[in-house]
């Protein structure tokens, strides 16, 4: 039995390193190393605790790892904990830089359900989670409390998620073996935010494959888009080239709106028949490898804009573009919903769509624009950030999708794109290959 457990689980270390159309790509182990080791360079000798997400119930919920935790570890099996201990402050007790990757204990009647996971006992876990050292979890409990002993200054730097239920419950039990009512903690995410917003080389490698894919399913909609077609179908069919393209899921709920529901910026019912002469707002993008795409594209039901669906388009798109001229790196910001710094894009963005257009009341555009200009995108499809409106510098990727929605003419047009901000500070289009205008989207329709 032994001598079959030691074969499977070398079979799945094997498995691990052969990279395939459907596996993740991970980046290097050095990578996640020096990502603990600048995390815990913020911590100021303190100790942060972070949790995977948990195994959800067989067939409801796909499972997803906490992005946090991912960007750390580059670990994807659930139940799993992280510790980082800091280098000590002055006059602190030398407990010294520390990374430990606490693994659950293994069910192996559900394992005949989910596949084999690995735990502190499995060959070769440490080269395979690259981690420095790998323990069980329930030598975690312990292991604070031995830390925070040492050091009781500890006792007040201590880092953690703040909505993990195992992390409350891990500060609740150490209270109990500290003899006191409570233990202090920090948000740890906030520190995690500041790190994951300047993209290096690998995850903006990820990030052009996500976009590529995203294209894909982009193109495939515009193939498929006609009246007496479903909006549900129209999902359906992205969602396959994703796939066939080698994500592993959506990055978000996709939203197809057609007519009214164009106007609705987060429908995702997908219900309704698309007719003739409607509008289609199409919003709808995949993962590769844990990072997110985001591309609205808005398309003519029956493959031609009328005058008035042009007119609209053309201002969106005008709009976009005059957020890309108004670019200068390291100062333009994004996400300025009050429009109130002089160096925001959002600004850039509205005062063109106000200036162009009117209602059918005779009345300016800017009244029908509802959100943000743009958000920022890595492992989440809103990737965090320190504060908005976020000043955008090399290596951040971001939104920009200005919309105008106009209910009373069963008319919303939204237009995004995902940006790289080069090393250059000048900003490059991830989804420079998709269609833009209406006349390349009308083309796309059909098929060319």
């Amino acid at each position: 039995m032994n001598s079959l457990r030691k074969i499977a689980l070398l079979l799945l270390a094997a498995s691990t390193a052969i990279p395939t159309l459907c596996a993740l790509e991970k980046l290097p182990a050095s990578v996640y190393h020096a990502r603990r080791m600048a995390l815990a360079a913020k911590l100021h000798g303190g100790v942060a605790v972070l949790f995977a997400a948990e195994e959800p119930l067989l067939d409801l919920t796909p499972y997803r790892q906490d992005a946090d935790f991912y960007y750390l570890t580059g670990w994807t099996e659930p139940g799993a904990a992280l510790m980082v201990v800091g280098e000590p402050q002055s006059g602190a007790a030398a407990v010294g830089y520390k990374e430990i990757l606490f693994l659950p204990t293994r069910d192996l009647r559900m394992e005949k359900y989910t596949g084999i996971k690995l735990d502190s006992t499995s060959p070769g876990v440490a080269q395979i989670t690259g981690v420095d050292a790998v323990e069980q979890m329930t030598d975690l409990p312990a292991g604070l409390n031995a830390l925070i002993d040492q050091d009781r200054r500890l006792f007040y730097n201590l880092w953690t998620q703040p909505t993990a239920p195992q992390a409350k419950a891990l500060v609740d039990f150490t209270a109990v073996t500290l003899g006191t009512a409570s233990v202090s903690t920090h948000d740890v995410t906030s520190l995690t935010a500041v790190l994951r917003m300047v993209k290096d080389n690998g995850e903006i490698d990820l990030l052009k494959k996500a976009s590529a894919a995203s294209i894909a399913g982009q193109r495939v909609m515009m193939r498929t888009v006609k009246p007496g077609i479903t909006e549900r179908s129209v999902a359906g069919q992205m969602t396959a080239a994703w796939m066939e393209n080698g994500c592993e899921r959506a990055s978000y709920a996709a939203i197809v709106g057609s007519g009214l529901n164009s106007t609705t910026l987060h429908y995702a019912e997908n219900h309704r028949t698309i007719e003739d002469g409607d509008i289609v707002v199409v919003d709808a993008a995949c993962e590769y490898s844990m990072y997110a795409a985001d591309i609205t594209r808005t398309v003519p039901a029956n493959g031609h804009f009328t005058p008035r669906q042009r007119e609209i388009y053309s201002i969106v798109l005008g709009a976009q573009q005059a957020a890309i001229d108004a670019f200068i790196a390291g100062k333009s910001t994004v996400n300025d919903r009050d429009r109130r710094d002089p160096n925001s894009l959002d600004t850039a963005a509205y005062n063109y769509i106000d200036a162009h257009g009117k209602d059918l009341h005779g009345q300016p555009l800017g009244q029908y624009w509802l959100h943000g200009l743009g958000h920022m995108l890595g492992i989440d499809v809103h990737d965090p950030v320190d504060r908005y409106p976020a000043v955008l510098k090399p290596g951040m990727v971001f939104t920009i999708e200005p919309g105008i929605y106009i209910p009373e003419e069963k008319l919303g047009v939204r237009i995004e794109c995902d940006f790289l901000v080069g090393a250059d500070g000048k900003l490059i289009d991830l989804d420079a290959d998709l269609a833009h205008t209406a006349d390349d989207v009308e083309a796309a329709m059909r098929g060319k």
